[in-house]
């Protein structure tokens, strides 16, 4: 069986940027495209709606969310083999469980008032840290279309493990996900000096050409040539590092990024937030996508 790609849709802006994009990654898989609506809160309101339009509560709930998001899917990429399904239950644990049968899962980042904002913003959260698979998360723009492939460029932050990172699951997506898109790989490890309280502004990357030999910067080059070693010759890569903290590297180079993959690593005896300071901090702030994979512990 073909896993989907599974998008979490609530019928606002943000989501169905979430559905576009979705849609886009799908085809160029040729894989399924699954839309999830799940929620408790809106059940409950959709109940009340479904008695004033004297329908019932599935048929309002698939008209006024799923119905639409399947046909402005359907619209974008005729192609595709689209199911959908309405889950009535909390979103994040319905879209984690959705998750171990998936290749990815995609989500907006906003809801449709302010108390659906801090929810959405809370699911987001929680299914990037739990989910089993890639969990990719849209940033609000400029309107409720998403645009892909226009920067040509997938951005990949290395972590800090130089043993395990040629075999990192966040290394290989953004492999694949370069390859697919006929995209650069932006591969950036950042570095601190040792006893240095300050750092270079986060938009200051230098090339591997021009390092110093300092022993921090040329660890920071030894752990992105391990991590890289089993990309394919044809993928262009640029290798980048970058003196300051992580979270700030990687958000200046999301500004001209598609994407941007991180990674979390997962700990199976922990059921707290299982997101890094890095992850958690591009979610927030990124100006891209951002895809963050689960690494085993």
């Amino acid at each position: 069986m073909d896993l989907p790609i599974v998008v979490g849709i609530d019928g606002s802006g943000p989501s169905l940027r979430a559905v576009d994009w979705a849609a886009d990654e799908a085809a160029l898989r040729g894989a399924p495209l699954r839309l999830v609506y799940a929620s408790l809160w809106d059940r409950y309101e959709g109940a009340l709606l479904a008695q004033e339009l004297d329908k019932p509560l599935e048929e309002v709930m698939a008209r006024d969310v799923v119905g639409a998001a399947e046909e402005r899917a359907r619209r974008r990429r005729p192609e595709l083999r689209i199911t959908t399904d309405v889950l009535p239950e909390d979103p994040e644990y319905g879209l984690v469980r959705e998750s171990g049968t998936a290749l990815a899962v995609v989500l907006g980042c906003r809801g449709r008032s302010g108390m659906a904002e801090a929810l959405l913003g809370s699911v987001s959260l929680s299914v990037a840290a739990h989910a089993h698979c890639p969990a990719i998360v849209l940033r609000d723009g400029p309107d409720d279309r998403a645009r892909t492939g226009i920067r040509g460029r997938i951005a990949l932050g290395v972590g800090r493990d130089p043993a395990g990172s040629a075999g990192s699951a966040a290394v290989r997506f953004a492999v694949e996900e370069a390859a697919l898109h006929g995209a650069r790989l932006e591969a950036v490890r950042a570095w601190r000096r040792p006893g240095h309280a300050g750092h270079r502004p986060p938009d200051v990357v230098q090339p591997d050409a021009q390092l110093t030999g300092e022993p921090a910067q040329q660890q920071a080059v030894e752990v992105l040539e391990q991590a890289l070693r089993d990309a394919p010759a044809e993928l262009r890569v640029d290798r980048r590092t970058v003196e300051g903290h992580a979270r700030d590297a990687l958000v200046a180079v999301s500004r001209e990024a598609d994407l941007l993959v991180v990674g979390a690593r997962r700990r199976h005896a922990h059921f707290g937030l299982q997101l890094g300071r890095v992850a958690h901090g591009v979610l927030h702030h990124a100006a891209c996508p951002v895809a963050v994979v689960p690494e085993p512990a």
